[in-house]
C-alpha cells in the first residue's frame, strides 16, 4: 500500500518573502525560488504535528503573538507547479520563464497547494513544503482594467 502523499491547501493566503525569480540574496541561494505562506495557528500546529517545518515571525509588538509561516519551495525540474495568474480579462498560466512577475505583482487572492517532501539528513527528519498549484489573482489598476486584453472600445457608426 502507498503511502498518501503529504500535501495542505491554503485558501486567501497571505504570502511573503516574495523569490519567485530566484533571486540570489542573503537567505537565498541564486535560482532557488521561494515564497513564504503565514498560516493560521490551527493549521500551523497540525502541520508541525506531522513534521512540516513552520516558522515564526517575530511578533510587532509586545505581548502580540508570533506569526506562523511556512517556506514554499517553487521547483520546475522534476513535478512543475501550476501557476495561474488571474485579471479581469484573462487567465494566463506562468512558466518558469515568467513566474518572476509574481515578485513585484499587487496581489489581491491567492489560493495555493503545496506538497510534502520527507527528507532526512544526519538523523534529522522532516518535511519540505514545494508549490503543486497556486491561482493569484492580481490588482489592477485603472489603466489596466480601460486597456485590458478583452477591452471593446464604442465605436460610432
Amino acid at each position: 500500500m502507498v503511502a498518501e502523499a503529504k500535501s495542505f491547501l491554503v485558501e486567501d493566503a497571505r504570502i511573503i518573502f516574495r523569490n519567485f525569480e530566484g533571486k540570489e540574496g542573503q537567505y537565498n541561494r541564486k535560482g532557488e525560488r521561494s515564497f513564504a505562506v503565514v498560516l493560521e495557528q490551527e493549521v500551523a500546529d497540525a502541520l508541525v504535528a506531522d513534521g512540516w517545518n513552520v516558522k515564526y515571525l517575530r511578533a510587532q509588538d509586545e505581548g502580540e503573538p508570533e506569526t506562523p509561516y511556512i517556506q514554499v519551495s517553487v521547483n520546475f525540474n522534476n513535478r512543475p507547479p501550476r501557476v495561474v495568474m488571474i485579471t479581469s480579462t484573462s487567465r494566463t498560466n506562468l512558466t518558469e520563464e515568467s513566474i518572476e512577475v509574481l515578485d513585484w505583482a499587487e496581489i489581491q487572492h491567492v489560493d495555493l497547494i503545496a506538497r510534502g517532501y520527507d527528507w532526512e539528513v544526519n538523523g534529522k527528519t522532516g518535511t519540505k513544503a514545494y508549490l503543486k498549484s497556486l491561482f493569484v489573482t492580481i490588482e489592477e489598476d485603472e489603466l489596466e482594467r480601460k486597456y485590458g486584453v478583452n477591452h471593446k472600445e464604442d465605436v460610432d457608426d
